[in-house]
């Protein structure tokens, strides 16, 4: 062959940038499949566990089986039932992703995003845990595509886990076979697995096994939240993002005890035995099987105990984190005080003694002002946790920087900044409607750039972007305000912090 096409050959390669195929794991070889980027790959539907079914339902996450040949990772696998009928969420690209719609406990697979050129690139990593209230969601949501992230040199993760009963299920019996004395949390324990495969595989796609950043929103903020508390997390990760949660979840309360979960899973399997329901089929199971609630508990081992004691003596693990929340959580939720004298009885319930400070804050001298008043306590009170997340760990010694997302996407109406409403941002994924002026795209390069600095080094700020305080005590109520305008500035109001911390303190002591 002439040089000149020799050349040409290697100018070719040099701007498809690719993985070549097949990359080698330690299950077996896999190839993937083109993205509309030519410089990135992707691979979807990997078995980074096996299937959690039988004998292995309702037990922590085993090794995947080893495969011949070379597997085609072309299409998404199956996403997790959660034992409701749920099918995963819609795509932020307007469609459920390929592969996605279908649900069953077969489900338990791995897609990664990947812009390097060889195995030898050592990128960074993000790992995705979606939200979904631990009872739907899917690492196929097309709100989760990986490719613009990658674009910015970030080897992308996503990943399914175990939903609803058959992720969060404790029983005695459970309790007793585990070898941990400890049952009801297989989907934080899915997370740990997806984790120590990245670990094992992520350099033969061109990652960094030592550059690992866990992020999730919402329920899939709260298992960042308890893997950061996990001593099962340790040198898993260098670093985490949360988005609308943490380990009280989206508001300030106890975590559940393995007692509590058990008592819960008992009545719920009633007068059978778990190899009895293990003989099921999932459908028997979810006919059988009801009143789990779906949630991480304190089960003595992945979470030894309640995780606000955790960080508050410093125990959890020192990784950097970047974290925060949205200005209009409470308007995705239905529910919440519908009338003044309704929420002026709630506040005599839930916050006794502190009633009074509360409504004086949180007025309720009208049924406008309640309802009003009601999303102010849903946005202050999550706010209020991802500030005190902040908070412990810059105790601990290690940076935090807080986020405050108040940018009202197009179409949005009242729901405002609503929670989720940052996710197409910060993954730079317009809607299929291409609905988005400028602005969005502005806020979306800058978020997502944001983000793929903290990942890359630990720190968001980067050439062209405004600048991004960590948190310190001298700014305490102030955030990186990510709206119409992108400044450092106002989060919740001083007062609002200091109820919840007074309501934090007298609530743990009940």
């Amino acid at each position: 062959m002439k040089p000149q096409y020799l050349l040409l050959l290697a100018f070719i390669v040099t701007i498809r940038g690719a993985v070549p195929d097949p990359v080698h794991l330690d299950s077996g070889s896999v190839s993937g499949a083109a993205t509309s980027d030519p410089g990135v790959r992707t691979f979807k539907g990997i078995p980074y566990a096996a299937p959690p079914v039988g004998a292995l339902r309702w037990r922590a996450p085993q090794p995947a089986a080893h495969w011949e040949g070379v597997r085609k990772a072309e299409q998404f696998g199956p996403n997790c039932t959660s034992g409701g009928g749920g099918r995963g969420g819609s795509g932020g690209k307007g469609k459920l992703a390929p592969g996605g719609s279908a649900a069953g406990e077969d489900c338990l697979y791995a897609n990664v995003w990947t812009p390097a050129k060889t195995a030898g690139d050592r990128l960074p990593v993000m790992v995705w845990s979606y939200g979904g209230a631990f009872t739907g969601g899917s690492g196929a949501d097309g709100r989760y595509d990986g490719e613009a992230l990658a674009r910015k040199g970030i080897v992308v993760v996503t990943y399914n886990y175990r939903l609803g009963l058959f992720g969060f299920l404790a029983h005695p019996e459970l309790t007793t076979e585990s070898g941990h004395n400890a049952s009801g949390n297989y989907g934080l324990m899915d997370l740990a697995a997806v984790l120590r495969w990245v670990q094992k595989n992520i350099a033969a796609f061109g990652g960094d096994p030592r550059k690992v950043t866990i992020d999730g929103e919402s329920a899939g903020a709260m298992l960042v939240a308890s893997m950061v508390g996990s001593p099962e997390g340790k040198g898993l990760f260098q670093r985490a993002i949360a988005q609308s949660g943490a380990w009280m979840g989206l508001s300030i309360g106890k975590m559940r005890s393995l007692e509590q979960a058990e008592e819960a899973g008992k009545r719920a399997a009633g007068t059978r035995s778990i190899a009895e329901l293990r003989a099921m089929s999932t459908q028997e199971v979810v006919q059988n099987v009801t009143g789990v609630q779906a949630g991480v508990v304190v089960d003595g081992w992945m979470v030894p105990e309640d995780q606000s004691l955790t960080f508050a003596e410093g125990k959890q693990n020192e990784v950097d984190i970047l974290i925060g929340s949205n200005q209009d959580e409470g308007t995705f939720f239905a529910g919440g005080a519908t009338s003044a004298d309704a929420a002026k009885n709630r506040a005599q319930r839930t916050y006794g003694d502190l009633a009074d400070d509360f409504l004086r804050l949180y007025p309720a001298g009208s049924d406008a002002e309640a309802a009003a008043s009601s999303l102010m306590r849903s946005r202050d009170e999550i706010g209020w946790h991802m500030r005190t997340w902040a908070q412990l760990q810059a105790k601990r010694g290690k940076k935090a920087y807080l986020y405050y997302f108040t940018h009202v996407p197009p179409g949005n109406g009242a729901r405002g900044a609503t929670h989720t409403a940052e996710l197409p941002y910060m993954f730079n994924n317009p809607p299929a409607n291409d609905s988005w002026v400028v602005l969005d795209h502005q806020l979306a390069d800058m978020m997502s750039s944001y983000w793929a600095n903290f990942i890359t080094t630990g720190d968001p700020n980067g050439k062209g972007l405004p600048a991004w305080p960590a948190y310190s005590a001298r700014n305490d109520s102030q955030a990186l305000v990510l709206g119409d305008t992108v400044e450092f500035g106002p989060q919740i109001e001083k007062p609002r912090l200091a109820f919840f911390d007074k309501y934090f303190a007298a609530a743990q002591k009940r």
